[in-house]
């Protein structure tokens, strides 16, 4: 299989070539770079392992122009789009409908209008689009996605929280207001030059921001939870956190339970939704996330006191918040195994 990957320099697409490269269904790799076309792959990103370069070798291992890439033919099998938010949809013209696209920005996430100009501050922009992509959350769309050609990877926020939430939603548990607390760490802003990212006023530093509905990722999270959920409308209050690490992220939820609740039926729910998702660990301790370093999993943990329920659960933001759930999907979407170039083992 051929795959492309465009906007390979930030931290996300640099997590896609380390992964691809790899990868044992993958033989050839265009990175695509704006910035960086003709430069070598391996002095930008030292940490890519020389060992793959032949899976660069069509263009001696260097990043490509996107006019290059639009030159290949036949095009790419897969095209992953590691672009900034409002980018995606202008970059790929021409792509869709003629190769796979797993968009890894917020382009295709949100299929009603209203909601993503409320989040964006613009209308979609490609609304002619959004009914035929599908929203990535492997763990719950695995049947869509395995269909799709337009497959829009959700926010790292997002997987984090509806991963433990949605299985008791589904089953009408939620009883109350959902409050979701998040922190995340300082890659999840991606590489910007900014003082309050810069090391020296992060470390031994953390802060909330955007609390309770006014992050964007809230939109997506609500919109998703309720469409998802199947039940009454449901109401969430998220607040992220920013903290000292590079990446990793964990996440608090916590809601009343729905009268008539049984102890014994959330752990059948959980088990009944993820005993087949072999990214889904259902941890019998409070989750840190140091076990989910460099991994595509997700560990959930749940609490109980009197009526309200305590979700907590981790991931890696680069991996299964982006780059480890695309390449998850790219394996759903084309039959491979879904372990496939992921990391099962955490970093010591």
């Amino acid at each position: 299989m051929k795959a492309a990957v465009i906007g390979s320099t930030g931290y996300t697409g640099q997590v896609l070539l380390r992964l691809l490269s790899h990868h044992p269904n993958i033989d050839t790799i265009y990175p695509v770079s704006r910035s960086k076309a003709g430069t070598s792959l391996f002095e930008e990103d030292p940490g890519l392992d020389p060992s793959a370069a032949g899976k660069f070798s069509a263009r001696r291992g260097t990043y490509i122009s996107m006019e290059d890439f639009r030159s290949i033919s036949p095009p790419a099998d897969v095209v992953f789009a590691a672009l900034p938010h409002l980018k995606s949809a202008e970059t790929l013209e021409g792509l869709f409908r003629n190769t796979v696209i797993i968009d890894l920005s917020a382009d295709f996430r949100i299929p009603d209008h209203r909601i993503f100009q409320s989040a964006y501050g613009v209308q979609p922009p490609r609304p002619d689009l959004l009914e035929s992509a599908v929203y990535g959350l492997s763990e719950i769309n695995r049947e869509q996605i395995a269909g799709a050609d337009l497959i829009a990877n959700p926010g790292c926020y997002p997987t984090a929280t509806m991963l433990p939430l949605l299985p008791l939603a589904r089953e009408g548990l939620v009883g109350s207001d959902v409050i979701i607390n998040a922190m995340s760490g300082i890659s999840g802003a991606g590489k910007k030059e900014r003082e309050n990212l810069l090391y020296t006023s992060r470390t031994e530093n953390a802060a909330a921001y955007a609390p309770g509905r006014s992050h964007r990722h809230w939109q997506e999270i609500d919109f998703h939870l309720n469409r998802l959920s199947g039940n009454t409308r449901l109401n969430c209050y998220f607040t992220p956190h920013m903290i000292p690490m590079h990446h990793g992220m964990a996440v608090t939820t916590s809601f009343t339970l729905a009268p008539g609740w049984e102890a014994g039926r959330i752990s059948e729910i959980y088990h009944g939704r993820y005993e087949r998702s072999p990214f889904v660990r259902l941890s019998t301790k409070i989750p840190e996330t140091k076990d989910v370093r460099g991994t595509n999993r997700c560990h959930i943990h749940w609490h109980v006191e009197g009526d309200r329920i305590f979700l907590m659960s981790v991931i890696d933001n680069l991996y299964k918040g982006a780059s480890g759930q695309a390449v998850q999907n790219m394996n759903i979407r084309f039959g491979l195994d879904e372990h496939a170039g992921l990391n099962l083992n955490g970093e010591v």
